[in-house]
């Protein structure tokens, strides 16, 4: 695959994080009751930066958790043999608190409907929100995102690559095509 636009640099990023971090504290009329789960790999460090701008603004600790949705996939018989588990971790109890579930990219809904249906195991939330670094469109599911960083049309052919510490030595996000049959790379 090849780069086709870079669509955010780091500086893009975070002002996306900060924003969206200002609509959770707006939406949910302060912290008190919010808690922030990432969805394993990519949502789990935009969780902590959120939760770190949050703290910023708040003046408090928001707890943040890390969630594993491999055996929530509608897909895991297409998976590896042996598909990699990044592991759960929720060290506090979630029954009536508004969870605010993070990812890199909204794309077809099914990673966020096997995220719900991991968080219902898990506890009974008041609310479940959704925030997203990148909503790229195609849904296949009737999911939308309460939070956006940025909306990005894109083709099926095209693939989103966000690229965050510490998965990778930058941060951005960069929207990547297929060569045609016949290019090279």
């Amino acid at each position: 695959m090849r780069e086709k636009a870079r669509i955010m640099d780091e500086a893009a990023m975070l002002r996306a994080v900060h924003r969206i971090a200002h609509e959770i504290i707006e939406r949910n009329k302060g912290t008190e009751n919010v808690v922030l789960i990432g969805i394993q790999r990519r949502g789990v460090p935009l969780s902590r930066l959120l939760a770190d701008h949050i703290n910023q603004f708040e003046k408090t600790r928001i707890q943040v958790g890390t969630l594993d949705i491999t055996f929530y996939r509608d897909d895991l018989s297409l998976l590896a043999e042996h598909p990699v588990i990044n592991g759960t971790d929720i060290p506090f109890s979630i029954t009536e608190k508004d969870v605010v579930l993070v990812d890199d990219v909204l794309f077809t809904g099914r990673t966020t409907r096997a995220a719900m249906d991991a968080i219902m195991e898990v506890g009974r939330a008041r609310t479940v929100q959704l925030a997203v670094l990148i909503d790229r469109g195609h849904r296949e599911l009737p999911i939308r995102a309460d939070y956006v960083g940025k909306n990005v049309p894109t083709s099926r052919s095209e693939f989103i690559s966000v690229r965050i510490a510490p998965f990778e030595d930058e941060n951005n996000v960069a929207v990547l095509e297929m060569p045609a049959p016949g290019e090279r790379e």
